[in-house]
C-alpha cells in the first residue's frame, strides 16, 4: 500500500478512537410515580397466574369466530400498516443519523485538459495541458469530541423505539376494537330478534284481537291498544335493521376488509356471555405494571428519552467542532503514468470552528432543550395517569357490573311473571288490557336491558384487557420472555 493510503487508514483510524469520548447528556433517571401505589377498586391479588399483558389474545378470546376476525383485521386493516410503515422510516431517519457517527469515503477519478493561447504562454506557442487524478477521502467530518453527533444519534434511536410502541399501541387497540365492534353487532342483533320476536306476538295477538272485536267481543279501545303496541315493535324492529347494518359496515372497516357471513356473530345473547375464557377474570397486578406493560407508556418514556439526548447536542455546540477533511491517491500529467511509481498525491485539511458570538443563539437552543425535555416528562407522566384513570375506570365497572347483571336477570324473570298473570287477568275480565300492555313493555323494556348489561359487561372485559396491555401478542408469553420484554420491535437494551 502506498504511504499516503498508509497516512489516510492512520487518520481515519484516530478520528474513529475518539468517538468513544465525552458525551453531555444528562444521565437519565425515571420520573417518580405521579399516582398512588394501588388502584382504589382492585380486587386482592392473586397468587399466581399470567398477567393480563401477557395473557395472548387467542387464548383471551374463546369465540372462533372472533379470533378469526382478529386475525383477518391485523393482515388487513390500514391503520396498523401504516403503523408497521412508520416504523420503517423511523428506522431508516436513525440509521441516517447514525451514519455520522463514521466517515463518508468516496472514491473519485477525474481528468482536465486545457489549452494556454500563444500570446499567454511566453514561448510564442499554443500549449496545452493534462492532470489526471484518482484516489479516495472523506470530507468535512467531525470528531464528536463533545458528544454532539452521539446526542442526535441517541435522540434518533429513541424517536425509533417510540414508534415502535406506537405501532404496538395501534396493534392492542386494533384487537380491543376488532372485539369491541363484534360484540356491538352480536346485541344489536339479539336486540333485533327480540324486536321481531316481539313483533310477531303483537302481530299475533292483533290478529285475534281484530276477530274477537269483528263479533263485539272487544272493545275497539282495546284494537287500537294492541295496533299502537304492534306499530312500536314495528320501529324498533326497523331501528335495530339499520342500526345492524351499521354494526356491519363498522366492522368491516376495522377489519379492513369484507367481512365473510360465517364470521358474523349469532343473533344470540349467549355470544357475549361466551365470548371470552378464563371466566371473565383477569390479574390486575400494580400500577407500576404498567410502565413496562403499556407500549403508549413506554412510548412516552422513549420520547422523554431522547428529549434528554437532544440537551446533550445543545450543550455541545458551546465548545470547538473539529472537521477533517482528507484524501489520499495518484495524480498525474499523463493517464499511462497515474499509477506509476511517485505518482502518489494526498491532502489533509483539519478546521477547528469555535464559537465566539452568536446572539444568544446557541443558549435558546439549549433552553427549548430543557423546556421540550420538561414538556416531555410532564407527557409522560400525564400518560402514566391517564392508564390510571382507565384501569381504575374498568375496575369501578367491574366491581358492580356482575351484580347489575344479575339483577337484571332477576327483573326479567319477575316482570315475565307478571305479564303472565296480566295476561290471565285480561282474559278472567279482572283487568283491562291496558294493564296488560303495560306489563308487556315492562317485560319488553328489561329484556332489552339485559342485552344491554351483559353487553357492558363483556365490554368492559375487552376494555380491562386493553388498558392493562393486552393483545401485544397472540399466545401468551412464557415467564422468559415476559421478563425480558414485552416491547417494541427493535429495542436494545
Amino acid at each position: 500500500m502506498p504511504r499516503s493510503l498508509t497516512s489516510l487508514s492512520l487518520i481515519a483510524a484516530a478520528a474513529l478512537a475518539l468517538l468513544s469520548g465525552c458525551t453531555l447528556m444528562p444521565d437519565y433517571a425515571r420520573p417518580p410515580l405521579p399516582v398512588a401505589d394501588h388502584y382504589p377498586e382492585a380486587p386482592p391479588a392473586a397468587a399466581s397466574g399470567v398477567a393480563a399483558a401477557d395473557l395472548g389474545w387467542r387464548d383471551f378470546i374463546a369465540d372462533s369466530r372472533l379470533r378469526e376476525l382478529i386475525a383477518l383485521a391485523l393482515d388487513h386493516n390500514r391503520d396498523l400498516r401504516v403503523a408497521v410503515l412508520n416504523i420503517e422510516k423511523s428506522r431508516a431517519a436513525y440509521r441516517i443519523q447514525e451514519a455520522d457517527l463514521f466517515p463518508g469515503i468516496n472514491a473519485t477519478a477525474g481528468g482536465t485538459g486545457t489549452r494556454t493561447p500563444a500570446d499567454q504562454t511566453g514561448t510564442g506557442q499554443a500549449r496545452v495541458t493534462h492532470a489526471y487524478s484518482a484516489g479516495i477521502g472523506f470530507s468535512a467530518y467531525e470528531l464528536d469530541l463533545f458528544g454532539r453527533v452521539r446526542s442526535l444519534n441517541a435522540q434518533a434511536l429513541q424517536a425509533y423505539l417510540s414508534t415502535a410502541e406506537a405501532a404496538q399501541s395501534t396493534r392492542i387497540s386494533l384487537v380491543t376494537q376488532v372485539a369491541s365492534s363484534y360484540l356491538s353487532l352480536a346485541a344489536d342483533q339479539a336486540l333485533l330478534a327480540l324486536a321481531r320476536q316481539t313483533l310477531e306476538t303483537r302481530q299475533t295477538t292483533l290478529d285475534l284481537t281484530q276477530r274477537s272485536y269483528a263479533l263485539g267481543a272487544s272493545s275497539e279501545l282495546t284494537l287500537r291498544q294492541m295496533q299502537s303496541s304492534l306499530e312500536s315493535a314495528r320501529v324498533d324492529a326497523a331501528s335495530y335493521t339499520a342500526q345492524v347494518a351499521q354494526d356491519r359496515h363498522a366492522l368491516a372497516l376495522v377489519v379492513g376488509t369484507e367481512v365473510p357471513d360465517r364470521l358474523l356473530p349469532p343473533a344470540s345473547a349467549d355470544v357475549l356471555a361466551q365470548a371470552f375464557g378464563g371466566g371473565g377474570e383477569l390479574p390486575v397486578g400494580l400500577p407500576s405494571d404498567l410502565l413496562t406493560r403499556r407500549p403508549d407508556i413506554r412510548a412516552a418514556e422513549h420520547t422523554l428519552q431522547g428529549a434528554n439526548a437532544s440537551i446533550g447536542a445543545a450543550r455541545a455546540a458551546f465548545f470547538p467542532r473539529i472537521s477533517l477533511t482528507a484524501s489520499a491517491g495518484y495524480s498525474s500529467s499523463e493517464l499511462s503514468q497515474l499509477f506509476k511509481r511517485g505518482q502518489g498525491s494526498w491532502t489533509f485539511a483539519p478546521q477547528l470552528s469555535l464559537p465566539l458570538f452568536d446572539a444568544g443563539a446557541n443558549q435558546a437552543s439549549l433552553d427549548s432543550a430543557k423546556a421540550d425535555r420538561d414538556i416531555a416528562v410532564a407527557q409522560y407522566e400525564k400518560a402514566i395517569q391517564s392508564a390510571f384513570q382507565e384501569v381504575s375506570d374498568a375496575l369501578s365497572v367491574r366491581a358492580t357490573v356482575r351484580e347489575r347483571q344479575a339483577a337484571q336477570a332477576r327483573l326479567v324473570d319477575a316482570t315475565q311473571r307478571s305479564f303472565e298473570l296480566s295476561q290471565a287477568r285480561y282474559r278472567m275480565g279482572v283487568d283491562s288490557y291496558l294493564d296488560v300492555l303495560d306489563a308487556q313493555r315492562s317485560l319488553y323494556s328489561a329484556q332489552q336491558g339485559l342485552i344491554n348489561v351483559e353487553l357492558t359487561r363483556a365490554g368492559n372485559l375487552v376494555t380491562l384487557y386493553k388498558v392493562l396491555g393486552g393483545g401485544w401478542t397472540d399466545q401468551t408469553a412464557p415467564a422468559s420472555a415476559v421478563t425480558a420484554k414485552p416491547a417494541a420491535v427493535g429495542e436494545t437494551s
